[in-house]
């Protein structure tokens, strides 16, 4: 018989089990238990305390884990040591809810007083001076929404600067004269030699409008944003919304602007680099002006105590991060002059955006450069310009080459 054949016969093959109608849940297959259909378990009622004594061991470990997640400790620490002396990072701090001032200075802990009910007042941050932090991890106060003042101490000398990431209630950074390294102008934080602009705070637009009279509260306590119709709408845009980087400034570091609430910023024709990140959604900001005068100054007063001032990124720039003006969607202008030789991947993403099928926000990039010159000079990352819907596919938005900077 061929193998064809058998194959043919073997699928035709049907196999029957003679067992009774009545018997067939009592059928026993070799190397498996017989059901238990209408028979006692052996051992039934000690089986179930075990099962019952293991469930309530499970749950009371678990709650057990649990209780110790939420109390973390609020400090966490890690020693560091250069051959000579241990220092000490901060690498997470979790709020206890009530904190709203923290010093970065000293290892620290925390001790409470039973007698008071106040969970406000009821706890005293007790430092031990003899060790020394002198650095901030990145992420340390992740998305922390009760600290509004951060004091970072003489010997600190190094901030990553992913360290105050997304602080959402942080007004101010306030660093100790005596600190060689860091310095801060009026709650922002610099360094020393005032070169880096390095952090402004996320919220450091509320401590702008109780510093100039525009603060304004609901009975919750929270900050009454005003209306761009009410009378004194553009004495606040300037006293509030608008930041003057002062002219010493080269670099604005990573995540330097994020998520502040701003509209306009005034930055100097010195500055080389914008990190990556620098200017990641803010989604009020609608104009970037360069100004070629020299200021310290970082309160707008107006244009006439800057020098020249264009509506541009400035002329001797050179370096553009990464997602660096990324969800800018009130932007409507960019040019990008001669001097910059990198942009970064998503430099520019999501600028731009379809509203009853017209293309708002930037709509186009204008570029200094000649096309040729351009593509040969100047290394760009994947998706720098922003796209938009186009008929079925995403469209990349349009570059004007050789483009002149609109006068303003």
């Amino acid at each position: 018989m061929s193998k064809k054949e058998k194959k043919m016969n073997n699928q035709n093959i049907e196999a029957h089990l003679e067992i009774p109608e009545d018997e067939i849940w009592t059928y026993k297959v070799e190397g498996l238990a017989a059901p238990h259909i209408n028979k006692p378990y052996k051992y039934y009622t000690l089986k179930k305390i075990v099962f019952a004594l293991v469930i309530i061991v499970a749950v009371s470990l678990s709650m057990y884990f649990s209780v110790r997640t939420v109390q973390k400790d609020t400090f966490e620490y890690k020693e560091l040591t250069n051959g000579i002396e241990v220092t000490y990072e901060l690498s997470k701090f979790s709020n206890t809810g009530y904190m709203t001032e923290l010093d970065i200075d000293y290892v620290s802990t925390l001790s409470y007083d039973k007698e008071n009910p106040d969970v406000n007042t009821n706890f005293n941050v007790d430092k031990d001076e003899s060790k020394k932090i002198t650095s901030v991890r990145a992420y340390a106060l992740n998305c922390d929404e009760k600290i509004r003042v951060i004091n970072i101490g003489a010997e600190v000398t190094n901030v990553d600067p992913k360290a105050f990431y997304s602080c959402w209630a942080l007004q101010r950074i306030e660093v100790d004269e005596a600190n060689p390294n860091y310095c801060d102008i009026d709650g922002v934080l610099y360094s020393k030699d005032k070169k880096t602009l390095i952090c402004v705070p996320c919220d450091h637009d509320t401590y702008r409008a109780e510093k100039y009279g525009h603060a304004e509260y609901d009975e919750n306590g929270y900050r009454i944003e005003p209306a761009e119709d009410i009378e004194n709408f553009e004495q606040y845009r300037k006293d509030v919304l608008t930041y003057v980087v002062p002219s010493s400034v080269e670099t604005i570091g990573q995540l330097a602007f994020n998520y502040a609430n701003m509209t306009d910023v005034y930055i100097p024709e010195g500055v080389k680099t914008i990190e990556t990140l620098g200017f990641f959604e803010i989604p009020r900001l609608a104009n970037i002006y360069t100004y070629k005068g020299e200021n310290a100054d970082t309160h707008f007063t107006g244009e006439e105590a800057l020098g020249e001032v264009y509506l541009s990124l400035p002329e001797g720039l050179e370096y553009i991060g990464s997602d660096c003006f990324s969800y800018n969607q009130a932007m409507t202008y960019v040019y990008v002059p001669e001097s910059v030789t990198y942009i970064g991947h998503h430099a520019f993403w999501d600028t731009c955006y379809k509203q009853d099928g017209e293309l708002k926000g930037i709509t186009v990039i204008n570029v200094a450069r000649s096309e040729d010159d351009f593509k040969a000079n100047v290394e760009t990352g994947d998706s720098w310009r922003p796209s938009y819907d186009y008929m079925l596919f995403k469209k990349s938005l349009d570059v004007n080459y050789s483009a002149q900077r609109e006068a303003k």
